[in-house]
């Protein structure tokens, strides 16, 4: 009887396994499902041309993604801008301040922004946002814009991001030990001292590793960038210029055109690219969770 439970087990355990590196390896198959069809446009065209050139003309072979990284990286860097404080103040009220009835009346809006689909945030962009910048926020700056913007892209993206980042910085606030906090408190700290030099400073790898995933999250967005951003194919000079982030290149164009020689291997490595940064942002957010369990273990 006992030989069939531990066979049982070790079935289990086996199938649970192989289960867990079939999902695991759906990452790699995709990457290397994106390389091979972008390997057209890596044998035309050198690596450098294609990430250092703005000229994108796909009808006569060029296809520079330079204009395009940038891009993304403007209304990345305006959405976590936004973001950023935001989720750090609103989680340290929630783990720090807030009693029980205001965490159960807060959180539940929070989930909702978490599940609220893209393309409502889009169209929400579009009718609020777009009109506020070209009516009120650009004239206030003393430019012209179409309202079309970087930072139309950058509010709508910091919105999506913000249920997620809060979600983690909750967690990782959470996980700080209380006997440090009351070992400040008895030591004569106010409640703010004890959340500036204990709690944040004990909690900055994780709420780091939280920033790092809302970026994974907002590179990689599409409907909702796409609906607001301007989708202009030149390098952005401010937030009120028009842009045309990667997710938004391919979205748009794939599908269409792609009888054009290399137009469709180089909407794939757009893909690869966007892939291969979501992997890297996910891994650092990895290693900096990390960081926060062993800052957390050592303080305790």
């Amino acid at each position: 009887m006992k030989d069939i439970r531990l066979l049982k087990d070790t079935i289990a355990a086996r199938v649970m396994f192989i289960a867990a590196m079939v999902s695991s390896s759906i990452v790699v198959i995709i990457a290397v499902a994106l390389y091979m069809r972008s390997r057209p446009i890596l044998a035309m065209r050198p690596l450098g041309d294609l990430l250092l050139s703005t000229a994108w003309h796909p009808s006569r072979g060029e296809f520079g993604f330079l204009g395009f990284i940038v891009s993304t990286l403007w209304v990345t860097v305006v959405a976590c801008s936004l973001a950023i404080p935001v989720c750090a103040l609103t989680s340290v009220y929630l783990v720090e301040y807030a009693d029980k009835r205001v965490r159960e009346w807060i959180s539940p809006f929070i989930d909702i922004l978490a599940g609220i689909p893209s393309v409502i945030y889009g169209i929400w962009g579009a009718l609020v946002i777009v009109p506020l910048i070209k009516g009120h926020i650009a004239p206030f700056f003393g430019t012209y814009s179409a309202g079309y913007s970087v930072l139309a892209g950058g509010i709508v993206l910091a919105v999506m991001i913000v249920p997620v980042m809060i979600h983690v910085m909750i967690e990782v606030l959470s996980t700080v030990p209380r006997d440090l906090k009351d070992a400040s408190l008895a030591l004569g700290a106010t409640k703010w001292q004890t959340v500036k030099h204990v709690v944040l400073k004990c909690a900055l790898p994780g709420m780091s590793s939280a920033v790092v995933l809302g970026l994974s999250r907002a590179f990689g967005e599409t409907i909702a960038v796409l609906m607001v951003v301007g989708n202009v194919a030149r390098i952005p000079r401010s937030v009120f210029d028009p842009a045309y982030p990667l997710p938004a290149l391919i979205a748009n164009n794939y599908g269409e055109m792609l009888s054009i020689p290399l137009y469709d291997s180089a909407l794939l490595f757009a893909a690869l690219l966007l892939l291969a940064v979501v992997i890297y942002f996910n891994i650092v957010s990895r290693m900096l969770l990390r960081g926060a369990k062993w800052s957390v273990y050592y303080n305790g």
